[in-house]
């Protein structure tokens, strides 16, 4: 352990990585190859015959001397004929042609991979289920109808809630149940709400007022049918199959007066709604999977801004969030987990080191270098450098679990693609920061993970950039007179379990500052990520 009072700092770990050197190989093969090839081939088509002496062994010693000497191929095969070689012409004209069309296979290869990878990351849509019969009229304790204009029960995600009466049915006005159950205001909206019926005095269901307060979304066929409930703002989550859940969403987008958030596992969904968005304001997408057919993508750094303390804790809190254990005895190595990402996050910002060093970071190389950043630079929390080195020294067993997890939660930057999107261009920052002022739109497009506890893929990426322009968002509107964003910041978030599960969720459905539609595919789903949070 390196003397925590030296005055110099310790040295860095040097050395040439190990893709520059495998690079640097291939690059002299392929050179060695071509030179080869190319000579023996002018050599065959210029004298009929391959010459004996022309052989990869010697390829070497070739290369230095055409380096040397471009022109003089036969002094390049000392062993060989001068006769049995041809032109240097001929040579080099093989020579860049045969690397022409290496480099067009290359191409053409890549484009054939990327397009498979493509189509593979669009899930299929399931086969559509029978729908179950729109509704049933409710009967009085003689059995007919009591309205014949009832609305329609359609069958929403959420179970419906039907009081019965001593009959079997639903009583009608002029019978009084023995437990009366107060009639809610259906104009006060309530965050993510089961649907229910209208409820009179008497507890059933009055036959001259509107029937039922459905959940979003409604039937289409009885959308507009007599007697349904115009006035009941949608619920901020709901439960739908993947081709509702894009009506719903493409709905949302289009009706959208400002800037939007949206999150979503489909990549067709950016593309039917990228052009109208356009016209309001600039249109960013953030795609480290690279499923999006588009060379425009955002980087953003996760360790942007993270130099403040509670901001470092917020972002590790949300990149652990796909892989944290839910199981309670596993508490005290999340919070282990938590302390060491929230501590490499900020020395990274402090030290202006690149995201990935936190993988090295999280694999144990250069422990100690985070714990030296934290005790002598001028601008890090008071204690931050002691609680990291207490995490790294005080429980093994326990730290060498947190460090299972934390690498877990960014072994994907292992992917190349998926750590250069981590390394913002000039402008991104800026363009990200000042979005939501000038009505844009901001997409994060992910694969949807069913188990991101083992392969969380770019999962806790888009979760910290869901989380972090979220907590931006709130934070504007809590400075704001009436305590909400003018124009506000609509939250479309469409498959968010599997795409990007944030930890706000349950407090933006009790919270309406922000306008809001998450989706999930199931209740199970939603309750399998946010197990403690009481959902619908």
């Amino acid at each position: 352990m390196s003397d925590p009072r030296r005055t110099e700092p310790p040295a860095r770990p040097g050395g040439i990585p190990d893709g520059l050197l495998v690079g640097l190989l291939a690059f002299l093969l392929g050179l060695a190859v071509l030179t080869w090839t190319a000579t023996g081939l002018a050599a065959w088509l210029a004298k009929g015959t391959w010459p004996s002496t022309v052989t990869f062994t010697r390829t070497p010693g070739a290369i230095r001397a055409l380096i040397a000497q471009p022109h003089d191929v036969p002094g390049a095969w000392p062993d060989t004929n001068p006769t049995a070689l041809s032109g240097w012409g001929l040579f080099w004209g093989l020579f860049i042609g045969q690397l022409l069309v290496l480099f067009v296979l290359t191409i053409f290869t890549m484009g054939i991979i990327a397009r498979t990878k493509s189509h593979r990351a669009q899930p299929k849509p399931p086969a559509p289920h029978p729908a179950p019969p729109a509704f049933a009229p409710q009967r009085s304790r003689g059995g007919a109808p009591s309205n014949p204009h009832t609305a329609p029960q359609p069958h929403p995600a959420p179970p419906a809630f039907e009081a019965r009466g001593s009959g079997g049915g639903a009583p009608s006005n002029s019978h009084t149940a023995a437990r009366p159950v107060p009639q809610p205001n259906p104009a006060q909206p309530h965050p993510a709400p089961p649907a229910f019926e209208a409820r009179g005095s008497g507890g059933g269901a009055p036959s001259s007022s509107p029937a039922a307060h459905h959940t979003y979304p409604l039937d289409r066929a009885y959308r507009h049918a007599p007697g349904t409930a115009t006035t009941t703002p949608p619920p901020r989550l709901a439960y739908a199959a993947p081709a509702e859940r894009h009506h719903l969403a493409a709905q949302s987008i289009e009706t959208a007066e400002s800037a939007a958030l949206i999150v979503t596992s489909s990549p067709t969904l950016w593309a039917e709604t990228k052009d109208a968005r356009a016209k309001l304001g600039p249109v960013l997408l953030y795609d480290p999977s690279h499923l999006c057919d588009t060379p425009a993508r955002m980087h953003w750094n996760p360790a942007e801004r993270c130099a403040d303390r509670d901001t470092a804790a917020a972002r590790a809190i949300a990149l652990l969030a796909p892989v944290r254990p839910q199981a309670r005895m596993d508490a005290a190595v999340a919070h282990t987990a938590e302390t060491l990402l929230r501590s490499w996050l900020q020395a990274a910002a402090l030290d202006d080191r690149p995201f990935k060093q936190l993988h090295r970071w999280a694999q144990g190389n250069s422990a100690q270098d985070p714990v030296r950043i934290l005790r002598t630079h001028p601008h890090a929390a008071p204690g931050a450098a002691g609680e990291l080195e207490n995490a790294l020294t005080a429980h093994p067993e326990r730290r060498e679990l947190a460090q299972h997890l934390t690498a877990r939660a960014l072994s994907c930057l292992s992917s190349i693609h998926i750590r250069e999107a981590c390394n913002p261009n000039r402008t991104d920052s800026l363009t990200l920061a000042s979005f939501l002022t000038e009505g844009g739109s901001l997409y994060l497009v992910g694969e949807p993970l069913e188990d991101p506890r083992t392969h969380p893929g770019a999962m806790p990426l888009l979760t910290a950039l869901a989380s972090s322009v979220v907590e931006h968002g709130r934070r504007m509107a809590a400075r704001s007179s009436h305590g909400r964003l003018d124009p506000p910041l609509t939250l479309v978030l469409d498959d968010i379990a599997a795409v990007a599960p944030i930890p706000q969720l349950p407090e933006l459905l009790q919270d309406e500052t922000l306008p809001l539609l998450a989706m999930c595919r199931s209740r199970e789903q939603a309750r399998a990520r946010w197990p403690e949070a009481d959902l619908p």
